[in-house]
Parts: structure tokens; sequence; C-alpha cells
């Protein structure tokens, strides 16, 4: 009978357990793979916070260095944002934390933009990476049994640049970046909420392409449906110190954007 009755509450349990996990993936360029510093990053609490990695079709525990070279990504150069993200999202949510690390350093949003071989999230090309984000976010839903609920996006420095060398325009731009949103919503559902962490300014070079790209990812904030800024502060970094170089963030503002984005995202998905 002590048997029957511990089956029922297993079962029970387990589809509230199963609520109970989120899973985001993680995408961008170099400040969404994090050139931060491991040991000042976050450490989260045991069993709160996994990171999914596609070789081995596995889920590790989250810990910086975040990521791993795989599907032309990489890995946190040391610390990233995501243990702060999911720390704190577990705090206001009581959610485990499930992140798919897929950013490159470099990436462009338009092809036009694209550098030697880091790569574009523009689906022409020298090394298109959105499929393989693809790829990485279905086997991590299918080893979870989760929708992807958020893309977690950080990019548009090496836009910004190109714009700055005229080589890109404003309106490619913001064009590109709403296609973007519209395939990662075809590929992973309508209910996926796109959270931008608003790209900051390149110190000592001109910040006219930085401001036109904050102005387009305003603006497809506001006309598109379940699209957010969910942290505009990488503009004040200088002023505070938490520039790790001219144009990567420290740990200090990689721990603060984590847990900002997290109580915003937290927020958005209760509306």
């Amino acid at each position: 009978m002590r048997w029957i009755i511990t089956a029922v509450c297993f079962l029970t349990l387990q589809p509230a357990w199963a609520q109970h996990k989120t899973l985001f993936l993680a995408a961008g360029q170099s400040n969404a793979v994090g050139q931060g510093d491991s040991t000042a990053s976050v450490h989260c609490t045991a069993g709160t916070a996994f990171e999914y990695r596609f070789s081995g079709d596995t889920l590790l525990a989250l810990k910086d260095p975040a990521g791993h070279r795989e599907l032309q990504f990489e890995k946190a150069n040391s610390g990233s944002a995501w243990p702060a993200f999911a720390k704190a999202y577990h705090n206001l949510t009581g959610s485990q934390v499930v992140i798919v690390p897929a950013a490159r350093g470099g990436s462009s949003c338009h092809y036009k933009a694209e550098l030697n071989n880091y790569g574009t999230w523009d689906n022409r090309g020298r090394l298109p990476l959105f499929d393989s984000a693809i790829v990485k976010a279905r086997a991590a839903a299918r080893k979870t049994g989760l929708p992807v609920t958020g893309i977690l996006w950080c990019q548009g420095e090496r836009d910004a640049n190109a714009i700055n060398a005229q080589q890109l325009s404003p309106d490619e731009y913001e064009q590109q970046l709403t296609w973007l949103i519209n395939q990662f919503k075809a590929a992973l559902g309508n209910q996926v909420n796109f959270y931008m962490i608003q790209t900051g300014h390149y110190l000592n070079h001109p910040a006219k392409g930085f401001d036109i790209v904050r102005k387009a990812q305003e603006n497809v904030a506001r006309k598109m449906k379940h699209v957010f800024i969910v942290y505009p502060q990488t503009d004040s970094f200088k002023e505070k110190g938490w520039m790790k170089d001219e144009i990567h963030y420290n740990q200090t503002a990689l721990n603060n954007i984590g847990a900002a984005v997290a109580k915003q995202v937290a927020l958005k998905g209760k509306k």
C-alpha cells in the first residue's frame, strides 16, 4: 500500500515540477558570449540553473565560463551574464532555469555587416548562425520537454560599426532585425518572447552608428508584439566604470545585466 501512495504522489508532483523549469535561448555577439571574469560571476544554488550542451545532449549545472565551442558558438571568456540571470529569475519565480548559449563574438545581424569569419544572423553571408541556434534550441526543447520561453538577445555592435562605415543603412538594419525576430518566432513558436539588451557604445569610436542601432531596437520593440527592451542602460557603462575594454562589459556590468533582465523577464511573463 505504501508503494502505491508513493507512486501516486510522484506522478502527482511530476507535472508541477516540469512546470517549474523555464528554457531560454541566449544569443548574439561577444557581450552575449560574455567577456567578463568567472571569479566574480554569480554562483547559482545547486539544482536551480542548468546549461544545455548540444555535444552529448546533456544538462550541466550553469556556471561560468558558460557556453561551449560547438555549432560555431563560443564559450565565455570567462564570465557571462547568464548565472546572474538564472539566479535572479529563480529567486523571483521559483522556476529552475535552463540556458541554451548560442552566441558568437563579432557576429552581425545583417550580412552586409559580416566581418571576415565572425558570422552573421542573416540567412546570407559566409557563416550564417541562425540555423545552428535553432538546431540547438530544438534539441534542448526535446531534452527538457519544454518550449523555448524567450530569447535573450545581446547584439548590435558589429552593425553599428558597419553603419558608421556606410556599409549598412539604418533602414537595412531595422528591417533585418525585424526579419530575424520573425524567423525565430516561425521556428520556435509565436509565443516566444524576444528580450533585447540594448546595444551600448564603442568607446573612442563615433557614437552615431550605435545611437542608430539603439533607436532601431526601440522602434522594433514598439512595433512588434512580444518584443521588449529589457536593459537600456548599457550606454552609461563608461561613466560607471563597467567596461572591460572599449567594447566589452566587465563582470560587474554582466552581473547587473543578468539580475535586471531577470526582473524584467519575470514581469513581462506575468502579462
